[in-house]
């Protein structure tokens, strides 16, 4: 795999965050007024500057790093270090996030005298949405009050608007008298030789009446619920290691994001946030795919993102929000914007895509535990998923889903891809809604046929075997109606007119995966997924480089996600297509490998790996971490071993195809049902491969797909 320096993906930031909360710093620890930075709670901004001085001089911290997620550590110096007679002094900051933040700031010394060094610390609050963050207050206004209490020694500052209830209260804790003197917290700090001295920040937020609590200050155990949630999914991922360093490196880095990521109590509790900076919030469709992904990681996480989901399932026809009876939630955020009605953001429902999904990822969850109590729990948000997408998915009824939007600041698009522009024709110009886009129709059949499974488990076989003859229906409409013999793909989606809109693009991944593709053309759609217009060499581009609309930093016409790669994976090992899953599966680790800390970000470009562009560079407001592409990793070491569990039956079936790059794997802690293993795959001589499984009593059988097996035989 190529080698070049590891960079970041926001080289000017770093990001701590738990639950609801976020510090945005820059690499130096430091919130410098400028944006995006800050400290942000509910998706607003509550701590939007803080300068520090010490006895009249900012100190720069000379190291910076985060720790474990939720906390932050920085060092400065105070004093000559190097000068005799003794005159170090050093500060050393740490912050700790959860519902609020507590900043400790510890004055070390190691001089031969004492020291007293006057404190200043300037403080602001602007009360900005985290969509504002980037640029500032542009939708919501206010002024923004300051009161000082000395008997509390506390700072509170109010935004003074009559429509929204926000302030911050910033306490110190000191041994020494605390003023506030001409905009700022006043503290005289005395260190004696080899002694220190500390102050300690706690900046609370006060939401509607609310205090929210600033964390105690542990690097090491959970400060909040967000954070016991990841300490909960430590324990129990699965582990792996490899000869092969980079694919070892890039699990542990997504599974260690996947702790981190929690939204916590009242969401999941272990449910994930999209990604940092900008998606600290509920999205449904996201939330369930990137707990899906990493089911071989863990089944916990999609629990919680099932009920998450289930909790909040649409109850009215509401035009502004796109929301209808049973359709699951899009997106919810918690910021001022979207609390004043500025965007319909506090609960969205627009996207068709979630609703099949609960009933995918629902019969997923019954695969991989058998947990038939959660699953009987969550029976009537599947029934009610499955009258929704009857009622109001396809709404001329001509047997395909077809997404239109009716909310004014609601998604033009509501299907995977959902920016404006992302479904284009051939000729590059956007395509009018209502659009029955591709990958829409490969979810709902997967859903019938999941659906199908999950209730005949909980007593209803008649409906399951109702579910299983729509489904099949589905699949030779699918076909005739979609299939481009001459492109040998699909159509990206039928437009308003009904006719096919003949863009290359991903989409065909996604139906690999479903298994809606008939056999007979499985390797042609597989072989044009990894056609040089399509592969960039690290990943499978949204939308075919030779396109018109093709832009290589767009964020779906052109790009790369590696979301799409554990889906795409996950496809062309149910075809038993080794030898484009292994391309595509290098090209990923091989990009995670020009990350720091192997974290593979949101999205990066679709330009070409070669000698021109040794780095595939990234979306310019790419998040980093981001749930489902830490679970793109997951997923691609379950597609290398095409593992399907079958937990009802206490079998798990693998059919395992290393490449020469990856010569083993060992996995420990396998759940599938109740029994917990071990799995060691080696790649023998002539590219054969042994397992064997430790653990509690459970049948492993080696035994191809049958999607697979028929694939073989049409090849034959």
């Amino acid at each position: 795999m190529s080698r070049v320096r590891n960079l970041r993906v926001r080289p000017d930031l770093l990001y701590v965050a738990s639950g609801w909360s976020t510090l945005v710093t820059d690499v130096r620890g430091r919130i410098a007024g400028v944006d995006p930075q800050g400290f942000f709670a509910r998706n607003t901004r509550v701590l939007s500057a803080e300068r520090l001085t010490v006895d009249g001089r900012e100190p720069v911290a000379f190291s910076t790093a985060n720790v474990r997620g939720h906390a932050q550590l920085s060092y400065a110096e105070l004093g000559d270090g190097e000068a005799l007679p003794a005159q170090a002094v050093y500060l050393l900051t740490e912050r700790f996030v959860g519902d609020g933040l507590r900043t400790r700031l510890t004055v070390v010394s190691y001089a031969a005298r004492p020291r007293t060094l006057p404190v200043r610390i300037h403080l602001a609050a602007d009360f900005a949405d985290t969509s504002e963050a980037e640029t500032g207050r542009r939708r919501q206004f206010g002024d923004v009050d300051r009161a000082w209490d000395p008997a509390e020694r506390e700072l509170l500052l109010t935004y003074l608007r009559d429509d929204l209830d926000r302030a911050v209260a910033i306490r110190v804790r000191a041994d020494v008298p605390v003023r506030y003197v001409d905009g700022a917290l006043a503290v005289d700090v005395t260190v004696p030789p080899g002694g220190s001295s500390r102050v300690d920040l706690l900046v609370e937020p006060v939401f509607d009446g609310e205090r929210l609590v600033a964390p105690p200050p542990t690097f090491t155990g959970p400060t909040d619920a967000a954070t016991a949630a990841g300490a909960r999914l430590a324990r129990e991922f699965t582990r792996l290691s490899s000869s092969n360093f980079d694919v070892t490196a890039a699990w542990r880095c997504a599974v260690d994001d996947l702790t981190v990521l929690p939204l916590g109590e009242p969401a999941g509790p272990t449910a994930p946030m999209a990604g940092l900076p900008i998606y600290q919030e509920i999205f449904g469709r996201d939330t369930m795919t990137a707990s899906w992904q990493a089911l071989l990681a863990g089944p916990t996480m999609l629990a919680d993102s099932l009920r998450l989901n289930a909790r909040h399932v649409g109850q009215r026809v509401d035009d502004r929000r796109d929301e209808e009876p049973g359709k699951p939630l899009h997106e919810a955020r918690l910021g001022p914007v979207s609390v004043l009605g500025l965007d319909p953001f506090t609960h969205y429902h627009g996207d068709w895509s979630t609703a099949p999904d609960f009933l995918v990822f629902l019969g997923q969850y019954l695969a991989w535990t058998g947990d038939l109590d959660t699953v009987r729990e969550l029976l009537p948000t599947a029934h009610r998923a499955l009258d929704w997408l009857d009622r109001y998915g396809d709404l001329d009824r001509d047997g395909f889903l077809e997404y239109h939007c009716r909310a004014r600041s609601g998604l033009k698009n509501q299907g995977w891809k959902d920016s404006d522009t992302a479904v284009v024709d051939e000729h590059g110009q956007v395509v009018l809604n209502p659009i029955a886009s591709s990958e829409l129709q490969a979810y709902w059949y997967a859903a019938l046929r999941h659906a199908a499974v999950v209730f005949a488990a909980t007593g209803r076989p008649a409906l399951g075997a109702k579910l299983v003859a729509r489904a099949r229906a589905l699949r030779r409409r699918f076909h005739r109606a979609y299939w481009m013999p001459d492109q040998g793909c699909y159509a990206m989606a039928l437009g308003p007119d009904g006719r096919q809109v003949r863009s290359v693009n991903s989409n065909d991944g996604h139906l690999l995966t479903t298994g809606i593709v008939p056999t007979r053309v499985a390797g042609l759609v597989a072989r044009r997924l990894l056609a040089p217009d399509m592969f960039s060499g690290w990943g499978v581009r949204t939308l075919s480089a030779a396109h018109p609309a093709y832009n290589p930093f767009s964020y779906h016409r052109g790009s790369v996600w590696p979301v799409e790669a554990g889906t795409i994976g996950l496809g062309l090992a149910r075809y038993g297509c080794w030898t484009q899953l292994h391309r595509l599966a290098e090209g990923m680790f091989a990009a995670a490998a020009l990350f720091a800390d192997h974290r593979l970000p949101e999205v990066l470009s679709g330009l070409p790996r070669d000698d021109a562009h040794p780095h595939p560079g990234v979306y310019p407001d790419s998040c980093s971490p981001q749930a489902w592409s830490a679970s793109s990793v997951v997923a691609l070491v379950q597609a290398l071993l095409a593992l399907r569990p079958a937990a009802p039956l206490r079998t798990i079936f693998v059919d395992p195809h290393l490449p020469e790059w990856l010569p083993d794997l060992t996995l420990e802690g396998v759940q599938v049902g109740r029994a917990t293993v071990d799995l060691t795959v080696r790649r023998r001589r002539g590219g054969r491969t042994s397992i064997r499984a430790r653990g509690d009593r459970i049948a492993v059988v080696r035994r191809p797909t049958l999607q697979a097996t028929a694939v073989t035989r049409h090849r034959s």
